[in-house]
């Protein structure tokens, strides 16, 4: 289908001064304060780049990119953790959490009581790595797969309320991580119940996944860990909870089927490749339970919520 020629009026649109000049802030502001806070990456200059393309591409990506800056943001503030580690702030639990996700989850064998991580760690199987593996790479790319059939099926509303508790539910998890920074149980079985500081981020099971594949995905991703010491709550638990709910109030049927499949794949991968104890799994449940009540009961009622980041969004 052929587009409608652009005009001098929709160029003269596009590239508004109020809108020039509000865009070459941020970016500028962004990049500097990246700088400063956490040295220059070539992904911030890339995020940057994107955003001002598509903003300035066309009306249509504009509404698009303007829509998934609440993702923008994500990123923003989990990328910005490094500058701010949880353990500067509040006591790191590592035996304390392991004592007790043994005491309460431990599985008996023999005479040894294991945590489940340290049971599947002595019960590896080829086909749980690959499918774990699988899983755990759907914890970002399903939210941003469901948020972008949202958007373009012209479910706007629902697109913003699914993104906007996304980001709530982040949000609290991030508090979650300076009150309670916790170690993750790959670290007990590599450094003990010894507080390490600069412990870098490690793929822990995952790179059996890598290794059968002969490729580096889960080494390249957690080189970039924002902090290692920020295991409870689960926020890889939290996300698919937030997207099947949505995915139930949008009544989308079998593909909920693949939610609550791929929900039940996460958490189970979150222990088996001792990421995370089922405590974790757990808080991150709730954690996304805690944000959607919250959100549903508090913020969409909200007249000035509603006024500010949904009317505008949906109307204009």
């Amino acid at each position: 289908m052929l587009q409608p020629a652009k005009t001098a009026s929709t160029y003269t649109g596009l590239f508004a001064k109020k809108n020039l000049l509000f865009t070459t802030a941020v970016s500028l502001s962004y990049l500097l304060l990246a700088k400063v806070l956490i040295g220059f990456k070539p992904e911030q200059l890339f995020l940057v780049f994107l955003f001002n393309a598509l903003y300035y591409a066309s009306f249509p990506t504009r509404k698009f990119i303007t829509g998934f800056s609440v993702y923008i943001v994500f990123w923003i503030l989990f990328d910005s953790m490094k500058a701010f580690p949880n353990y500067l702030y509040n006591t790191v639990h590592i035996e304390s959490l392991y004592n007790a996700e043994k005491y309460l989850f431990g599985i008996n064998t023999g005479n040894v009581v294991l945590t489940p991580n340290e049971f599947w760690q002595r019960h590896t199987y080829t086909f749980l790595d690959i499918i774990s593996g699988i899983f755990y790479l759907c914890w970002v790319p399903v939210p941003l797969i469901f948020a972008t059939y949202l958007f373009f099926t012209n479910r706007r509303k629902q697109f913003m309320y699914f993104s906007l508790t996304f980001l709530f539910v982040n949000i609290i998890g991030f508090i979650g991580y300076y009150i309670y920074p916790a170690a993750p149980p790959w670290y007990v079985q590599q450094y003990g119940f010894q507080f390490e500081a600069h412990t870098p981020g490690n793929t822990a099971g995952l790179h059996r996944f890598d290794a059968f594949f002969n490729a580096g995905i889960f080494h390249a991703l957690y080189a970039k860990s924002s902090n290692v010491f920020a295991a409870m709550p689960s926020l890889h638990s939290a996300y698919p909870v937030i997207t099947l709910y949505y995915g139930l109030k949008n009544r989308l049927g079998w593909v909920n089927i693949i939610f609550a499949i791929v929900m039940i794949g996460i958490w189970f991968a979150a222990i088996y490749s001792g990421h995370h104890y089922v405590l974790d799994v757990l808080a991150g449940i709730a954690c996304a339970f805690i944000g959607i009540f919250i959100f549903k009961k508090f913020i969409v009622p909200n007249k000035r919520f509603q006024a500010l980041f949904i009317d505008k969004f949906v109307n204009n």
